[in-house]
């Protein structure tokens, strides 16, 4: 590809190709935007655009006090806010980081675990920021298969095949993103088995929608060595407060060993604002109610996607127990990319299963956060345009 592309390109690394890579599936709904077509959204998962409440009086407030003290930067993390994290997930503050997202955690994360060409074993289905963070530090990421019967699970003698020389960590999302499932107590062990460090990512935790059959418990000690991960974004629907942590977990020497070299990576940038974190405890008291509305608009959409397709319907749903997604299984009349075109065509934008690397037939994927009205609307559509497929399954599409 380097050879393709103007001289002057070649200043550039590598692996910042990856960036300019686009699909056709976002040129299409590019292309459909800028020819003035509406689409009917069922993707958006942006609280600040889903009409969910937030006490913005409250939040003022926070970040009003906190501009008011001297900067005083702690590489770990401000104390009064470590200690407001500690009191909100348990633990001790002296084993957490502060980080300005779940996505910084994951890359101070890997420059701690990794060396370029090392592996990181990640799920899949999946979300696809995982792999490109890996890209980003010239690290792969590994796929391991999550399988469905029913309900997810971790394919574990898959998980134990893709081990190797250069595997160094394993990640799990708890619940998954997209498929809204827990990590189980004996896949955590299984995966701590392997004599790895462990990254669980939490940040949608606190939205269970259905009582998982087990989930991974937080032992202290142990002769593992686990982060989790977590943050404002989703916790307390605060994308844009930009603030999230690692809580680490194993014996105390491996503990302090890990913080060690996390704080001088942390130290290069000290990326996270420090007003937010001094205003934490009262951004914290504030997104309480930002939560409630979020996880009951999740419980409601659940239940309207239920109804809407019932028993009879050609569209089936994936268990959810967690998180802000739902996986709708279409018929196999189509493949993926022509329900993609149908959809688009009719007017809705829906996420495809590939884009998650769901595979096993064809997947779409919705966000539980839309408005109720635009997902009542966007549900009938879909039913519509799967029923018109059906009879006519090799009708040209109107484009």
């Amino acid at each position: 590809m380097l050879g393709t592309q103007p001289l002057w390109c070649r200043v550039f690394s590598a692996r910042s190709q990856h960036g300019l890579q686009r699909s056709a599936f976002a040129l299409a709904i590019e292309a459909a935007r800028a020819s003035g077509r509406s689409l009917l959204d069922l993707t958006e998962s942006n609280p600040t655009r889903a009409g969910i409440p937030y006490d913005h009086e409250e939040i003022g407030e926070a970040l009003r006090q906190a501009a008011r003290a001297a900067y005083e930067p702690d590489p770990r993390g401000l104390v009064q806010a470590r200690e407001a994290i500690a009191a909100l997930i348990g633990g001790s503050p002296e084993r957490l980081l502060i980080t300005s997202s779940t996505s910084e955690a994951y890359g101070l994360l890997i420059s701690l675990l990794c060396d370029p060409g090392d592996e990181i074993l990640i799920p899949a289905p999946g979300y696809p920021l995982l792999e490109h963070l890996c890209e980003a530090q010239c690290v792969k990421g590994r796929p391991y298969p999550l399988r469905y019967d029913g309900e997810w699970y971790v394919d574990l003698e898959a998980l134990r095949e893709g081990v190797n020389a250069s595997t160094r960590a394993i990640v799990s999302v708890s619940p998954n993103n997209p498929t809204g499932s827990f990590l189980r107590q004996p896949e955590f062990d299984t995966m701590l088995a392997q004599g790895l460090p462990v990254i669980v990512d939490e940040v949608f935790a606190s939205y269970p929608l259905e009582s998982p059959r087990e989930r991974a418990r937080r032992l202290e000690g142990g002769e593992g060595l686990v982060f989790w991960l977590d943050g404002l974004s989703k916790r307390v629907g605060m994308p844009g407060a930009k603030l999230g942590w690692i809580a680490v977990q194993g014996k105390t020497e491996r503990v302090e060993a890990a913080l060690e070299r996390l704080e001088w990576f942390a130290d290069l940038t000290l990326s996270t604002g420090a007003w937010v974190q001094r205003a934490l405890p009262g951004l914290l008291r504030a997104g309480a109610r930002t939560q409630r509305a979020i996880h009951a608009r999740l419980r409601s959409n659940l239940e309207t996607i239920r109804e809407s397709l019932g028993p009879d319907s050609s569209i089936s749903l994936r268990r959810v127990e967690a998180g802000w997604y739902a996986i709708l299984r279409l018929p196999a009349v189509l493949d993926e990319e022509r329900w993609m075109e149908r959809c688009l065509d009719a007017g809705l934008l829906v996420q495809p299963g590939w884009f998650y690397d769901l595979g096993r037939g064809p997947h779409c994927v919705i966000s539980l956060l839309t408005r109720e009205a635009i997902l009542h609307e966007g549900l009938a559509r879909l039913s519509a345009i799967v029923a018109s497929a059906i009879s006519s399954p090799d009708a040209p599409d109107s484009r």
